[in-house]
Protein backbone atom coordinates (compact mmCIF):
# COMPACT_ATOMS: atom_id res chain seq x y z
CA UNK A 1 0.00 0.00 0.00
CA UNK A 2 2.80 2.26 0.48
CA UNK A 3 4.29 1.71 -2.85
CA UNK A 4 0.75 2.04 -4.14
CA UNK A 5 0.64 5.84 -2.72
CA UNK A 6 4.03 6.58 -3.43
CA UNK A 7 3.58 6.07 -6.91
CA UNK A 8 0.30 8.55 -6.70
CA UNK A 9 2.99 11.08 -5.61
CA UNK A 10 5.12 10.62 -8.43
CA UNK A 11 7.59 8.60 -5.33
CA UNK A 12 10.30 5.86 -5.12
CA UNK A 13 10.37 3.80 -2.28
CA UNK A 14 13.68 2.19 -1.24
CA UNK A 15 12.39 -1.63 -1.31
CA UNK A 16 15.32 -3.29 -0.92
CA UNK A 17 16.05 -1.27 2.13
CA UNK A 18 13.04 -1.97 3.43
CA UNK A 19 13.07 -5.45 2.82
CA UNK A 20 16.26 -5.49 4.87
CA UNK A 21 14.91 -3.61 7.92
CA UNK A 22 11.94 -5.57 8.08
CA UNK A 23 14.00 -8.68 8.14
CA UNK A 24 16.27 -7.02 10.77
CA UNK A 25 13.35 -6.45 12.83
CA UNK A 26 11.70 -9.69 12.32
CA UNK A 27 15.26 -11.68 13.70
CA UNK A 28 14.88 -9.06 17.12
CA UNK A 29 11.16 -10.33 17.43
CA UNK A 30 11.99 -14.22 17.34
CA UNK A 31 15.25 -13.52 19.43
CA UNK A 32 13.47 -11.51 21.87
CA UNK A 33 10.76 -14.38 22.26
CA UNK A 34 13.48 -17.18 21.92
CA UNK A 35 14.89 -15.34 25.16
CA UNK A 36 11.81 -15.50 27.28
CA UNK A 37 10.75 -18.94 26.37
CA UNK A 38 13.68 -19.91 27.71
CA UNK A 39 13.60 -18.04 30.53
CA UNK A 40 10.20 -19.48 31.06
CA UNK A 41 11.51 -22.72 30.67
CA UNK A 42 14.70 -22.93 32.27
CA UNK A 43 12.81 -21.16 35.93
CA UNK A 44 9.59 -22.07 37.82
CA UNK A 45 8.35 -19.30 39.98
CA UNK A 46 5.68 -20.15 42.53
CA UNK A 47 5.14 -16.52 43.36
CA UNK A 48 3.03 -13.69 42.23
CA UNK A 49 4.08 -10.32 40.63
CA UNK A 50 1.22 -7.77 41.35
CA UNK A 51 0.82 -5.25 38.41
CA UNK A 52 0.66 -1.00 39.53
CA UNK A 53 1.60 -0.20 36.19
CA UNK A 54 -1.90 1.07 35.19
CA UNK A 55 -2.54 4.43 37.53
CA UNK A 56 1.70 4.69 38.69
CA UNK A 57 5.02 4.46 37.01
CA UNK A 58 6.98 4.45 40.01
CA UNK A 59 6.87 2.43 43.09
CA UNK A 60 8.67 0.48 45.53
CA UNK A 61 8.67 -2.85 46.10
CA UNK A 62 10.72 -6.33 47.49
CA UNK A 63 12.67 -8.72 45.79
CA UNK A 64 11.66 -11.75 45.57
CA UNK A 65 13.73 -13.55 43.40
CA UNK A 66 17.16 -13.28 41.56
CA UNK A 67 18.40 -15.31 38.51
CA UNK A 68 21.40 -15.60 37.11
CA UNK A 69 22.71 -17.70 34.24
CA UNK A 70 19.38 -19.41 34.02
CA UNK A 71 19.76 -20.35 37.90
CA UNK A 72 17.36 -18.89 41.15
CA UNK A 73 20.68 -16.83 43.42
CA UNK A 74 20.75 -14.94 46.25
CA UNK A 75 22.79 -11.95 45.01
CA UNK A 76 23.11 -9.94 42.09
CA UNK A 77 26.88 -8.34 41.42
CA UNK A 78 28.13 -5.47 39.59
CA UNK A 79 28.26 -6.17 35.55
CA UNK A 80 25.99 -9.50 35.85
CA UNK A 81 23.02 -9.68 33.66
CA UNK A 82 20.15 -11.30 35.10
CA UNK A 83 16.17 -10.93 36.29
CA UNK A 84 14.77 -9.43 39.45
CA UNK A 85 11.59 -10.45 40.63
CA UNK A 86 9.53 -8.13 42.39
CA UNK A 87 6.58 -8.62 44.82
CA UNK A 88 4.77 -5.68 42.94
CA UNK A 89 5.53 -3.64 39.97
CA UNK A 90 4.49 -0.81 38.03
CA UNK A 91 6.78 -2.62 34.91
CA UNK A 92 4.45 -3.78 31.97
CA UNK A 93 5.17 -7.35 31.36
CA UNK A 94 5.45 -8.49 27.50
CA UNK A 95 1.50 -9.43 26.76
CA UNK A 96 -1.15 -9.12 24.22
CA UNK A 97 1.62 -7.87 21.18
CA UNK A 98 3.18 -5.20 23.37
CA UNK A 99 6.37 -5.37 25.15
CA UNK A 100 7.21 -4.99 27.83
CA UNK A 101 8.71 -2.16 30.14
CA UNK A 102 12.17 -0.82 30.56
CA UNK A 103 13.36 1.37 33.23
CA UNK A 104 15.77 1.19 36.21
CA UNK A 105 15.21 -0.30 39.75
CA UNK A 106 17.09 1.36 42.28
CA UNK A 107 18.33 0.29 46.07
CA UNK A 108 19.99 1.62 49.08
CA UNK A 109 23.25 0.78 46.91
CA UNK A 110 22.68 -0.77 43.64
CA UNK A 111 20.90 0.51 40.68
CA UNK A 112 20.27 -2.00 37.70
CA UNK A 113 18.92 -1.12 34.36
CA UNK A 114 15.90 -3.09 33.40
CA UNK A 115 15.85 -3.55 29.08
CA UNK A 116 12.57 -5.77 29.36
CA UNK A 117 10.12 -7.05 31.33
CA UNK A 118 8.81 -11.07 31.17
CA UNK A 119 6.47 -13.19 32.45
CA UNK A 120 7.52 -16.26 34.20
CA UNK A 121 4.13 -17.90 35.32
CA UNK A 122 2.13 -15.20 37.78
CA UNK A 123 5.72 -13.49 38.20
CA UNK A 124 7.31 -10.60 36.21
CA UNK A 125 11.00 -10.67 35.47
CA UNK A 126 12.61 -7.29 34.95
CA UNK A 127 16.14 -8.29 32.43
CA UNK A 128 18.68 -6.31 32.80
CA UNK A 129 22.25 -5.80 34.36
CA UNK A 130 23.30 -4.41 37.30
CA UNK A 131 25.42 -1.29 37.41
CA UNK A 132 26.56 -0.39 40.65
CA UNK A 133 26.11 -2.41 43.52
CA UNK A 134 24.63 -5.88 45.49
CA UNK A 135 21.33 -6.95 44.95
CA UNK A 136 19.85 -9.06 47.45
CA UNK A 137 16.88 -11.37 47.53
CA UNK A 138 14.74 -9.20 49.97
CA UNK A 139 15.96 -6.13 49.33
CA UNK A 140 13.83 -2.86 48.98
CA UNK A 141 14.14 -0.96 45.72
CA UNK A 142 12.71 1.97 43.73
CA UNK A 143 11.17 0.69 40.70
CA UNK A 144 11.04 3.70 37.58
CA UNK A 145 9.28 2.85 34.39
CA UNK A 146 10.97 4.86 31.17
CA UNK A 147 7.86 7.22 31.01
CA UNK A 148 8.54 8.37 27.48
CA UNK A 149 9.27 4.48 26.26
CA UNK A 150 5.92 3.20 27.91
CA UNK A 151 4.08 6.07 25.98
CA UNK A 152 5.42 5.75 22.52
CA UNK A 153 4.76 1.83 22.92
CA UNK A 154 1.04 2.04 23.73
CA UNK A 155 0.66 4.96 21.27
CA UNK A 156 1.97 2.19 18.70
CA UNK A 157 0.31 -0.76 19.95
CA UNK A 158 -3.41 1.66 20.09
CA UNK A 159 -2.47 2.82 16.02
CA UNK A 160 -1.78 -0.76 15.22
CA UNK A 161 -5.35 -1.91 16.03
CA UNK A 162 -6.77 1.12 14.78
CA UNK A 163 -5.00 0.69 11.48
CA UNK A 164 -6.23 -3.37 11.23
CA UNK A 165 -9.99 -2.52 11.99
CA UNK A 166 -9.44 0.27 9.20
CA UNK A 167 -8.19 -2.31 6.50
CA UNK A 168 -10.86 -4.48 7.76
CA UNK A 169 -13.45 -2.46 6.84
CA UNK A 170 -11.95 -0.74 3.70
CA UNK A 171 -10.79 -4.18 1.91
CA UNK A 172 -12.65 -7.26 3.86
CA UNK A 173 -12.23 -9.35 6.57
CA UNK A 174 -9.68 -11.49 5.16
CA UNK A 175 -6.88 -8.72 6.19
CA UNK A 176 -4.83 -10.18 9.15
CA UNK A 177 -2.42 -8.67 11.43
CA UNK A 178 0.61 -10.69 11.23
CA UNK A 179 3.09 -9.81 13.66
CA UNK A 180 1.81 -8.23 16.79
CA UNK A 181 5.75 -7.51 18.42
CA UNK A 182 5.65 -3.72 18.59
CA UNK A 183 9.34 -1.82 19.00
CA UNK A 184 9.53 1.31 20.30
CA UNK A 185 9.25 4.08 17.47
CA UNK A 186 7.54 2.20 14.32
CA UNK A 187 4.14 1.09 14.32
CA UNK A 188 5.77 -2.54 13.09
CA UNK A 189 2.40 -3.55 11.49
CA UNK A 190 2.35 -6.34 8.68
CA UNK A 191 -0.81 -7.12 7.30
CA UNK A 192 -1.29 -10.05 4.72
CA UNK A 193 -4.42 -9.87 2.49
CA UNK A 194 -5.61 -12.68 -0.14
CA UNK A 195 -6.11 -10.16 -2.92
CA UNK A 196 -4.82 -6.89 -4.18
CA UNK A 197 -5.87 -3.79 -2.89
CA UNK A 198 -7.46 -1.59 -5.51
CA UNK A 199 -6.65 1.53 -5.88
CA UNK A 200 -10.37 2.84 -5.09
CA UNK A 201 -9.71 0.67 -1.71
CA UNK A 202 -6.32 2.01 -1.19
CA UNK A 203 -7.65 5.42 -1.19
CA UNK A 204 -10.60 4.78 0.82
CA UNK A 205 -8.58 3.35 3.84
CA UNK A 206 -6.37 6.22 3.57
CA UNK A 207 -9.01 8.57 4.79
CA UNK A 208 -11.36 6.01 6.51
Amino acid sequence: MTADVARERGLTIDQAGFDSAMEAQRGRARAASKFGSELRDSVKLSGKTDFLGYDRLNDKGVVTSLIFDGALVDVLRPGQEGQVVLDHTPFYAESGGQIGDAGVLVGAAARFTVRDTQKIGASFAHLGVLDAGELRVGDVVEAQVDSERRTAIALNHSATHLLHAALRKVLGLHVEQKVPWLPRIACASIFHTLKRCRSRNCGASRTW
